[in-house]
């Protein structure tokens, strides 16, 4: 069994970053609209800290979490937007301060549960290593909704490479989800991470293939950004499909984002 420290490690630099962003921001600033409809920056955070305390009740109190799933499925078309609502609703600084409790406290039950703890969540439970890797490409999706909206360009780091394999193994949920009948064969994946190293996945030899930027294979499947903006290439109708549908998060499909119109 590997060791899960890296990924609460990460983890807790991507929090932190995100953190260095809006830790200054006016109050105009907190109200920005991102590009999430209806959601501002503060939205955004106030979504994070309210993922971040249901992830610590599935660690650390099942029947809470379990409680908290029932109240979920009384209105599941809106719960999420009214958990960032109500925290959007707060001061910025006693919602900065929430956050940053609440995923100290995740941090450190991650860290001391037992090795091999299986947590549950909304969909199938997940060791507490996914539950960080998920918790990263979340913090590290809503931020670029952050940065988008403060007009600030973020320098990707490799620890997009969790966002990256969350990526790769949700191909076949992006096509179930929408659907249509999973590839037969597997893809060969080959992204050059923001430090220049070569990631891949998939057979040397597969025929449908992906290549391009890791930091733009993110952008693509937690759909922060449109396949013409971005310098990503498909070989092989499926491995091009999956360009219109790839989503990493739960739930129905995602709409998207529009084209900018430009080549990124």
């Amino acid at each position: 069994m590997s060791d899960p420290t890296p990924v609460f490690d990460d983890l807790r630099e991507e929090s932190e970053e995100l953190e260095r962003l809006v830790a200054d921001a006016s109050p105009e600033q907190w109200a920005l609209a991102t590009p999430a409809p209806g959601w501002t920056v503060a939205h955004q955070i106030a979504h994070l800290a309210w993922t971040d305390h249901s992830a610590l009740l599935a660690v650390t109190d099942v029947k809470a979490f379990h409680e908290l799933v029932e109240e979920a499925l009384k209105s599941p078309g809106s719960f999420v937007d009214n958990g960032a609502e109500e925290g959007a609703a707060l001061p910025p600084a006693e919602l900065l301060t929430r956050w940053r409790e609440g995923r100290a406290a995740l941090d450190a039950a991650l860290r001391e549960a037992a090795p091999g703890t299986k947590v549950p969540w909304y969909g199938p439970p997940m060791s507490t290593a996914s539950m960080g890797t998920a918790r990263l490409m979340e913090t590290w999706a809503h931020g670029q909704d952050i940065a988008d909206a403060l007009g600030v360009v973020r320098t990707p780091t490799d620890r997009l490479r969790h966002v990256v394999w969350i990526g790769v193994r949700t191909r076949d949920f992006a096509f179930g989800v929408n659907g249509l009948p999973t590839p037969f064969e597997e893809f060969r994946i080959e992204l050059v991470a923001p430090s220049g190293e070569l990631w891949t996945y998939g057979p040397e030899d597969a025929s449908q293939r992906v290549t391009g930027p890791a930091l733009d294979f993110c952008l693509l499947v937690t759909q922060r950004a449109h396949r013409s903006d971005l310098a990503l290439r498909a070989e092989g109708p499926d491995a091009d499909r999956w360009f219109d549908i790839a989503q990493v998060f739960a739930g129905p499909p995602g709409e998207g984002r529009a084209p900018k119109g430009a080549t990124r």
